[in-house]
C-alpha cells in the first residue's frame, strides 16, 4: 500500500463537536475492559483523529503490570492508537455492524516513556493510505505534551462473521 489516501471529489470537514463515550460506543464494538479511548476531541474526515484515553488506578493491568511500579503496558498503548485510527475509519463504513476493523501489522512502535495512574494519553492518528478496505496509520500518544509511544499500524475491514479465521488481531 502506498502512502497515499484515497482521493474524494469533496472536500472532507472536521468535525467540531468530537464525541463522548455514548458516539463512540456506537462505532467501536470495544467495550470494558477493552475500550481504550475515552473522548475525540477533533475528527476530520479520512485525515486525522485526536483522542483522549484517561488512564486510572483500577485499570485491570495494573493489578499486575506492576505491583509496586504501575505502568500501563504499552501494546495496548498501540491498541489505543489503532482503536483511535479505527474509529475515525469505521465513521465512513455503512455497515459498521457487519464489518471488524483488525490489525494486519504494528511497525517502527517506540515507548519513550511510562504511562502511569493520573495520566492522559492524547493520541493523535493520522491516515498515511486508506482504501475502503485497509488503511495505514501513524499515531503518538503524549501525555503532558511529551511523547509517550509511537507507531505505524495497518488495518483492514473483514466481515465479522469471518473476524476470527484469517490470522488477523482485532484493533
Amino acid at each position: 500500500m502506498t502512502d497515499t489516501t484515497q482521493i474524494t471529489p469533496e472536500e472532507p470537514e472536521p468535525v467540531k463537536t468530537g464525541m463522548e463515550i455514548g458516539d463512540i460506543f456506537k462505532i467501536l464494538p470495544h467495550r470494558y475492559p477493552f475500550l481504550l479511548i475515552d473522548r475525540v476531541l477533533e475528527l476530520v474526515r479520512m485525515k486525522s483523529i485526536i483522542a483522549l484515553k484517561n488512564v486510572t488506578i483500577t485499570e485491570p493491568f495494573f493489578q499486575g503490570h506492576f505491583p509496586e511500579k504501575p505502568i500501563m503496558p504499552g501494546v495496548l498503548i498501540v491498541e489505543a492508537i489503532a482503536q483511535a485510527g479505527g474509529l475515525l475509519l469505521l465513521t465512513e463504513v455503512p455497515n459498521r455492524d457487519e464489518m471488524l476493523m483488525v490489525f494486519t501489522g504494528i511497525e517502527k512502535a517506540r515507548f519513550r516513556r511510562p504511562v502511569g495512574p493520573g495520566d492522559q494519553l492524547r493520541i493523535e492518528v493520522v491516515v498515511r493510505a486508506w482504501r475502503m478496505t485497509a488503511a495505514r496509520l501513524e499515531g503518538k500518544a503524549y501525555v503532558d505534551g511529551k511523547v509517550a509511544a509511537e507507531a505505524t499500524v495497518t488495518c483492514r475491514l473483514v466481515p465479522r462473521a469471518m473476524s476470527g479465521t484469517d490470522g488477523a488481531e482485532e484493533t
